[in-house]
């Protein structure tokens, strides 16, 4: 753990299982300095900050408000971890730019908030320039192993025609919230009316798409989704239950367009029990390129870790910018 005193000054704010692993590794990091940690869960206002944890780390208590906190590390980062959607998590992001800190956050929407915000991410943008402050979006999906890494990849390539890649999760090798998330354990047709309340389903793939031709250097003027149900073939002891003939989870699939013709194809596979998890990308461009990244990036230890080394990098950048914006290492 940093002595304290030094180091960049941190908040975490959400301290979910994604949020408590973004702190633990915030006090594995010397160039971090972590002031404060807010939640306003019952459960967790209040609490010290080391029960939650179970870690050894600086005497805080939980706060349930941020002003206190944004005052005692004005010229640091905000670490957060709370709702995939931009709007949902704008009004403390902009507190905090207006309070002096820069943010890193795990919001899906916040990726490339342009494809859906674009007046909103504009007006967050001339913030950030005015208060001398950087915001930034990431993590694994989006942030990483369908959009970063595909324009890395990029750089080894003539132009790039095509971008095609997949991910797939076990679901039942993370936590129980994502396996409800991704309608495990449903019916269809309770799967389908929990699609149209926003209830199931992932979010952030289209804005992948938008980042990864954005990083190789295609044009996308249009961008379709489709999500299905997964059907469990047996019975699956997993943390949520699922019986044969109930969903296991969920396929999406994104694709963008340019002048009609598809550049981008991104493929989503959340499913309890899935087979073969991985990570693979595919580059149709001279020379051609594709990795493959067995068992895939681990979702939540990743998630944290891309926070975390944003926070390093923030400081150096101004204005709302993405995972491209950021140094290709540490």
């Amino acid at each position: 753990m940093a002595e304290r005193g030094s180091g960049i000054p941190v908040v975490v704010a959400g301290l979910g299982d994604v949020g408590r692993a973004i702190a633990r590794s915030v006090l594995e990091t010397p160039e971090l300095r972590l002031v404060a940690a807010a939640d306003p869960a019952p459960g967790l206002a209040g609490r010290k900050l080391e029960s939650i944890l179970n870690a050894p780390c600086p005497d805080l208590t939980v706060a349930s408000d941020l002003a206190k906190a944004f005052a005692a590390a004005q010229g640091g980062v905000l670490l957060q971890a709370t709702r995939s959607s931009f709007e949902a998590v704008r009004p403390q992001i902009e507190q905090a730019v207006r309070a002096g800190l820069s943010v890193a956050s795990t919001c899906e929407e916040l990726a490339y908030p342009w494809l859906r915000h674009e007046a909103q991410a504009d007006a967050l943008d001339r913030l950030c320039e005015k208060s001398d402050v950087a915001v930034v979006g990431t993590g694994v999906n989006p942030g990483f192993a369908l959009d970063r890494l595909p324009a890395l990849l990029s750089q080894m390539t003539g132009r790039v025609r095509h971008i095609d890649a997949v991910r797939v999760v076990d679901a039942n090798a993370r936590r129980p919230a994502l396996q409800r998330k991704v309608g495990a354990g449903l019916s269809e047709e309770a799967f389908q009316a929990a699609v149209e309340r926003g209830e199931v389903g992932h979010v952030g793939l289209a804005e992948s798409v938008a980042l990864a031709a954005l990083g190789c250097g295609l044009e996308v003027d249009e961008v379709d989704e489709e999500l299905e149900p997964v059907i469990a073939a047996r019975d699956l002891a997993t943390a949520v239950p699922v019986r044969e003939g109930a969903v296991a989870g969920v396929r999406h699939l994104a694709r963008g367009y340019a002048d009609g013709r598809e550049v981008v194809r991104l493929e989503l596979v959340l499913v309890a029990g899935a087979e073969h998890p991985r990570d693979e990308v595919r580059l149709d461009a001279d020379p051609p390129l594709r990795i493959s990244i067995p068992g895939g990036v681990p979702g939540d230890e990743a998630t944290a870790w891309a926070v975390v080394h944003a926070a390093t990098a923030l400081p150096m950048l101004r204005g709302l910018v993405t995972v491209l914006d950021l140094p290709p290492g540490r």
